[in-house]
């Protein structure tokens, strides 16, 4: 292999950083050292009572220790005499899990040659997990703090607010600034397609446009801020960390959840109506305490329309996946696994921990013990006890309201006499059966053959028995009435479809999937060795993570004696919004943030540990967390102040900051970002005219088609559960994407070509590929060329002539602007080609396939697709 002399520069000059950074000065153990053993080796050498060969490393003092072949476990200064050190660099430990990279034997060797220094004095004796120093000074578990916005002295450098103050220091220091506001029209399709996931019609950027007043750009803001269009859009940005789907997807059969769409409604809801988020996380982790339900309340849901809000809000901790209601080869693994994913996804959401990890033994690299993890788990318990564990059906709250359910049973009442009815004519036309086929039989048989018909089966003597037997025509009563008299079951059937015909007009009973406790029962919580639950160890009590609680001020009682339940949920969820949480407000603004700029201050938004990524400007982050909770924890306000800084009406061209900040780490300019799956599919049918606007309710389902997609409509199964065909919904097809079913096994086609996240058991942060299937799907898929000729026929019915006028029109609900002159001209050009094409292959309307074409092009464009 052959190298170019830039090549061997390059390689010259990483080797060199590489033995500059692996050789640098003063290696301490806490800061260097601890981290690599307690990642790599504490589970075996710490973690136990009784550690694995003897071999203690929590502490520099533990490692003097000599072994049975006269070796040392670490001898300060002599790296080659050092047996951890051996084997490490031999591969020989740790024996399970990932082994040492090279980066990290070599600060081993060189801790370890510098005479193996601790920043402190190492204390008499370890606790069974111990906090550092050094974990209790990472940022994440800091107050939060309320720094001033810095001051700009370049007057010229334009500011919106508070927020630019922050960012232009950022660029300042780098010698950079912000790129110029972004032109009107783009703008205003950036923050529509942003606050509603819709596009602006041509006449709103047309009156934008022409709004010169300087209120303009916030009139259209508060204009989106309260749009219904607002919470669809919003709600599914946190459905998506809550982790909602309308399938349980544990089992391959992923059985549908016919009620979860609740949860889904109340979230838009709770989005339109700007509900604070300290109210809104309180809800969700405790609704039924609040509402002052409990399991098999018969009128929990219909108290209020305030109980049945704060029921549906539970579905937040009924969202995980959870195969507890299929036929599972293990029960309590499934259910276990249920809590699991549950606890996985509160902390992901509101703690932006990877609190799962220590499920089974301590986290390797934040400081959360396993302890912790099951002290977590305890607040849950007593409503996921999964020893007496309610499956789906048993978790359901009937909405019937008084009202509702005296005209169920009146209507119910009502179709019985039907039902009475159709049972005496079906007897009496039997005995009239009886009665003829009787009178054929000897004078002697025809009393005793009475006398039998009349003994219940189950008491008939042996002799009558045989008398059936011997005359099975005599024995009516034993099966259906259509096998001796068409007709006559005919006319039974007929007065029982009367009643069935009135017991359809029934009011539907809408049912609630909650989460309640059982009054007076507390499980008991237990730490499961290496997390298996069939081995239960010491017993646990609610708590909050040690490292979130070193004053101990955040105390979650085993019984609220003040309540009829635990408490412990509610208890839980107000102390992650009073205020004093180091992570909850942090984790929820950077998530805010990272979905206006397409980037988070901490740009992994559901890791907040070690591993995550530091924040890029940690006073603005505090600053936005604090003004959230000061502003009563309201995000509308929040948002405003984003969408309204100069931060975010960058233009998304800044060439000057290309070479300096590539990934727009310090934005230098507005983030290029491609429309999401959701966002996609509406704008397309918007622009079509086909978007079915309904809000609210059960959602339109997804089937499985012959050619193996997955699209939208109602599927048909032949006797073998296989889809054989697919059923339009009519309009129904076209409803905003929130509210096409989420189906884990078997999402859409259309917006898992574009991202859209398969939830196991969350998705805390979306990606965005550029992958072929996605070309091909706007080339080749039955939606794309449906639209794209819907968006015709729109165009020649808005614009009856003047093809030229056509392109105009389409260019305005594309892309909000006019086409350049060389723009129409090519349009026009296509379009003359696509018809000569047409018409030579006979096409009925080569008119309007043209125009299809030209609309199907547009739609796969970049300019599209994208959000400037």
């Amino acid at each position: 292999m052959r190298f170019s002399l830039a090549h061997l520069l390059f390689i010259v000059v990483a080797v060199a950083n590489l033995r500059a950074s692996c050789a640098r000065a003063d290696l301490i153990f806490e800061r260097d050292v601890r981290p690599i053993l307690k990642a790599h080796c504490f589970l075996c050498h710490g973690e136990d009572a009784k550690p694995k060969g003897g071999v203690d490393l929590r502490l520099r003092r533990f490692m003097l220790k000599e072994l049975d072949e006269g070796a040392q476990v670490m001898v300060p200064g002599q790296p080659e005499k050092s047996e951890m050190l051996r084997l490490v660099r031999a591969g020989e430990m740790p024996k399970k899990g990932k082994k040492l990279t090279a980066a990290e034997i070599a600060t081993l060797e060189q801790w370890i040659a510098q005479g193996a220094k601790t920043l402190r004095e190492e204390p008499e004796q370890v606790p069974k997990f111990w906090i550092t120093e050094e974990d209790r000074a990472f940022w994440a578990f800091q107050p939060i703090a309320h720094p001033a916005p810095p001051e700009i002295q370049n007057s010229k450098l334009k500011i919106q607010n508070s927020i630019d103050a922050f960012v232009l220091a950022k660029l300042s220091a780098t010698g950079l600034v912000f790129a110029p506001e972004a032109e009107k029209r783009t703008l205003l399709r950036r923050l529509t397609l942003d606050l509603t996931g819709l596009p602006p019609t041509p006449e709103e950027a047309d009156a934008f446009a022409a709004d010169a007043t300087p209120e303009a750009y916030e009139k259209v803001v508060d204009r989106l801020l309260a749009s219904p269009a607002y919470g669809e859009r919003w709600a599914r940005h946190w459905l998506d960390v809550a982790g909602y789907a309308d399938s349980n997807g544990f089992a391959e059969a992923d059985s549908p959840r016919p009620h979860a769409w609740h949860y889904r409604d109340y979230v838009i809801r709770a989005f339109n109506a700007d509900k604070p988020w300290n109210r809104f996380i309180q809800e969700q982790l405790a609704g039924d305490e609040l509402a002052g339900a409990r399991h098999g309340d018969a009128d929990a849901g219909i108290r209020s329309p305030e109980a049945a809000e704060l029921l549906a809000a539970t579905g937040f901790l009924r969202n995980a996946p959870d195969g507890t209601g299929d036929e599972v080869p293990d029960q309590n693994l499934a259910r276990n696994q249920t809590i699991a994913e549950t606890i996985k996804i509160v902390s992901s959401s509101l703690l932006g921990l990877t609190v799962g990890c220590a499920q089974c033994h301590d986290h390797r690299y934040d400081p959360i013990a396993q302890e912790d993890y099951y002290r977590l788990r305890a607040v849950f318990e007593p409503a996921f006890d999964w020893k007496q564990w309610r499956a789906p059906g048993a978790r359901l709250v009937s909405l019937y309201t008084p009202a509702q359910r005296g005209q169920r049973d009146a209507i119910e009442c009502e179709a019985r006499e039907w039902d009475l009815a159709a049972d005496a004519m079906n007897a009496e036309f039997k005995d009239q059966i009886f009665a003829k086929r009787l009178a054929e039989l000897p004078e002697e048989l025809r009393e005793p053959i009475r006398t039998a018909r009349a003994t219940s089966p189950d008491k008939r003597t042996p002799e009558q028995q045989q008398l059936f037997k011997d005359h099975p025509g005599l024995n009516v009563d034993a099966g259906s009435l259509d096998l001796f008299d068409k007709d006559a079951d005919n006319k039974v059937k007929a007065v029982r479809a009367e009643g069935a015909v009135h017991r359809a007009r029934k009011p539907p009973e809408p049912m609630l999937s909650v989460l309640t406790e059982v009054a007076g029962r507390v499980p008991e919580t237990f730490v499961f060795h290496r997390g298996d639950h069939d081995q239960p160890r010491e017993k646990i009590a609610p708590g909050e993570l040690a490292i979130l609680n070193l004053s101990g001020s955040a105390v979650i009682a085993e019984k609220d004696a003040a309540l009829m339940t635990s408490g412990r949920r509610l208890a839980y969820a107000r102390h992650l919004t009073d205020g004093k949480h180091p992570l909850v407000a942090r984790v929820l603004v950077n998530r805010f943030w990272l979905h206006h700029f397409g980037r988070g201050l901490v740009n992994t938004p559901g890791d907040f540990g070690v591993l995550g990524e530091r924040p890029t400007h940690p006073e603005l982050l505090d600053w936005l967390a604090s003004e959230f909770m000061a502003g009563g924890w309201r995000l509308k306000p929040l948002q405003k102040l984003m969408v309204l800084s100069a931060t975010y009406r960058q233009s998304s061209r800044n060439d000057a900051a290309l070479a300096a900040d590539p990934d727009n780490k310090l934005y230098a300019r507005f983030r290029l970002q491609r429309l999401d799956a959701e966002t996609l599919r509406d704008t397309i049918l918007a622009t079509t005219g086909k978007l079915d606007a309904e809000p609210f309710g059960e959602p339109t389902p997804v089937a499985r088609h012959a050619t193996g997609r997955i699209v939208v409509g109602e599927e048909k199964l032949n006797a073998n559960s296989e889809p054989v065909e697919v059923v339009s919904r009519g309009a129904k097809d076209f409803r905003r994407s929130i509210y096409i079913q989420v189906r884990r096994k078997y999402p859409l086609t259309v917006l898992d070509t574009f991202d859209a996240p398969i939830m196991s058991p969350n998705c805390n942060g979306r990606v965005s590929t550029t992958i072929a299937p996605q070309s091909l799907m706007l080339m080749n898929d039955q939606f794309i060329v449906d639209q794209s000729l819907a968006l015709a026929q729109r165009l020649r019915t808005e614009i009856p002539a003047e093809q030229r006028n056509r392109v105009a029109r389409l260019w305005r609900l594309l892309f909000n602007v006019e086409p350049t002159d060389a723009e129409a001209a090519n349009a026009l050009a296509f379009w003359d080609a696509q018809i000569a094409a047409l018409s030579a292959k006979g096409d009925k309307d080569p008119s309007l396939s043209a125009t299809a074409s030209l609309c199907q092009v547009l739609l796969a464009t970049n300019r599209f697709l994208y959000i400037e």
